[in-house]
């Protein structure tokens, strides 16, 4: 007979969150890319490293937050590994067809010239509808310096949006 491990009470919790939460990884991953088969690669190797590691999960009740910092972690490790150095190069990427179906409107772009920090929480904020506190443990940060983030953030998206001609 083969004996069969039984899965522990943080890997059962860990794999409900990443199955739950599938889409909203997958969304900020693409968000990131622009890239269908990149930003499956990041969820894939984020949710390896959520079930690796998901004996260092203290509290359960806080398994969501954990994972989405694994996300984000590997969003930004596979980000500056990839990114353009120019924007000759970031055209010259485009061009080669790699955004795949990424929408290409005008609020994508403002929020892609955003600072990665900035970027993600307002779609961590907006997108994903998670409140300040879990926001912050999820970047691991201060709720306030998140808050901060937020409020720049916002103000540089209303000032590009004008700026390209949309008014509130």
């Amino acid at each position: 007979m083969f004996s069969r491990e039984r899965k522990s009470t943080n890997e059962q919790i860990v794999e409900k969150v990443l199955l739950e939460k599938y889409n909203s990884f997958y969304r900020m991953a693409i968000s990131y890319t622009h890239n269908e088969a990149d930003a499956a690669d990041i969820v894939q190797e984020g949710a390896y490293r959520a079930i690796r590691n998901c004996k260092d999960l203290k509290n359960t009740e806080f398994a969501s937050t954990w994972v989405y910092r694994i996300m984000m972690n590997e969003i930004y490790r596979a980000v500056s590994k990839n990114r353009p150095d120019s924007l000759d190069q970031m055209e010259e990427y485009q061009e080669e067809g790699k955004s795949d179906t990424y929408e290409d409107t005008d609020l994508r772009r403002v929020l892609d010239s955003m600072d990665p920090e900035d970027k993600a929480v307002i779609e961590l904020k907006y997108f994903e509808e998670l409140k300040l506190k879990e926001i912050a443990e999820i970047l691991g940060e201060n709720e306030n310096t998140v808050k901060s983030r937020l409020y720049r953030g916002l103000r540089k998206l209303r000032v590009d949006l004008e700026a390209e001609g949309y008014d509130r």
